[in-house]
């Protein structure tokens, strides 16, 4: 499956409940839109598997019109474990789900 390694900077949702998330690189955004072409999920969801250093988990992006990308919840016992604060750029290691 095809795999994407890039950084971005960890930001907070800030809503009843918040979340913290990484935008994709648009570059990054493209390439999985076309990848998934015809098997995005339900509100245009992209099941991934996910590594962050040396944390891993499966979880989906979420497409934004806004943003023109896809953005990634980042757990909050990833964070922890991995010491990952608001306002820090990560690394992340990104393996699209198999198919079906």
């Amino acid at each position: 499956m095809p795999e994407y390694v890039f950084r971005a900077v960890v930001w907070v949702y800030e809503g009843d409940m918040p979340w913290h998330f990484v935008t994709l690189p648009r570059a990054v955004a493209a390439e999985i839109r076309q990848a998934t072409s015809g098997r995005r999920k339900a509100f245009g969801t992209v099941k991934v598997s996910v590594t962050l250093g040396g944390s891993r988990w499966t979880t989906s992006l979420f497409a934004t019109n806004e943003l023109d990308s896809y953005v990634l919840p980042v757990k909050g016992s990833v964070r922890q474990r991995e010491q990952v604060q608001a306002g820090m750029t990560v690394e992340i290691l990104l393996v699209l789900a198999e198919a079906g």
